[in-house]
């Protein structure tokens, strides 16, 4: 073959690389965008954070594609669980204007160093996540003196109960009466590390709480069970289906989670 001829072929070969190359290129490129464009887009808003033993703590709720919220939560970085104080302390987190579709209006995460009632079951070190469905001012009507009692045990509708739930006799200011499931392990010989409890008053819900210990938190979780849910709801929102706690490497934080939004 001429030394011409061997030229030729050679530009030729490159040619048809050069080619082949962006078509693989192109290729890659569309289905990158592809997947993109199949891949569902959320949104995160945050509230204002807060001093939270030697970290902060914050609220924040994720919207779907759509703008509808899917979930709903409460994040304290890993220094949070130091440097807590040694009395109990309640610390209100707004949620952010985004989270108006769903049922909450705000989250309180209360500090029991020592645990709380009844003794033997959660008389551990823990945080109570009450994701609370009335505003602060509203909060306050509920006293649970004797004069309320008639509202703190009033019970709902048999509708709006979450399959097998109790009531725990009483109740707690600004907060209502507890109803607990009695198939949580912390019931039937098991640690208590995590639970999940509702509140009610006047025969209506008034929060879900998530209740997680010390010792659990630094187990570093990554923990989602589905709640046990009400056949109906009084009023029409987004509630959740699930609920979750983990802890997230990259940002160092554990997150307390109500997702699984839906509309009801």
């Amino acid at each position: 073959m001429k030394k011409s001829q061997i030229v030729s072929c050679l530009c030729v070969l490159t040619l048809i690389v050069l080619v082949f190359s962006g078509c693989v290129e192109e290729e890659s490129q569309t289905r990158a965008a592809t997947q993109a464009e199949n891949q569902p887009l959320t949104e995160t808003f945050t509230s204002e954070s807060i001093a939270l033993g030697d970290g902060i703590v914050y609220s924040w709720v994720t919207l779907d594609a759509e703008g509808n919220p899917s979930a709903i939560g409460v994040n304290f970085t890993e220094l949070a669980i130091s440097g807590l104080p040694e009395e109990v302390a309640e610390y209100t987190l707004p949620l952010p204007e985004e989270a108006s579709a769903t049922a909450f209006n705000h989250i309180g995460l209360d500090w029991n160093p020592e645990g709380h009632e009844p003794q033997g079951i959660y008389d551990h070190p823990h945080f109570d996540v009450h994701f609370y469905m009335r505003s602060p001012e509203e909060r306050d009507k509920i006293t649970a003196t004797e004069e309320d009692m008639a509202n703190l045990s009033k019970e709902p509708d048999p509708e709006f109960i979450p399959k097998g739930y109790v009531p725990i006799p009483g109740g707690v200011p600004r907060m209502g009466a507890h109803w607990i499931d009695p198939t949580s392990p912390e019931f039937n010989g098991q640690p208590f590390e995590e639970t999940l409890i509702y509140g009610f008053y006047d025969g209506e819900m008034v929060f879900i709480e998530p209740m997680v210990t010390i010792d659990f938190l630094k187990t570093k979780p990554e923990l989602t069970k589905p709640l046990k849910l009400p056949e109906n709801y009084p009023t029409e929102a987004y509630y959740p289906t699930d609920y979750s706690i983990r802890y997230d490497e990259k940002m160092e934080a554990y997150t307390v989670t109500l997702e699984g939004m839906t509309l009801r």
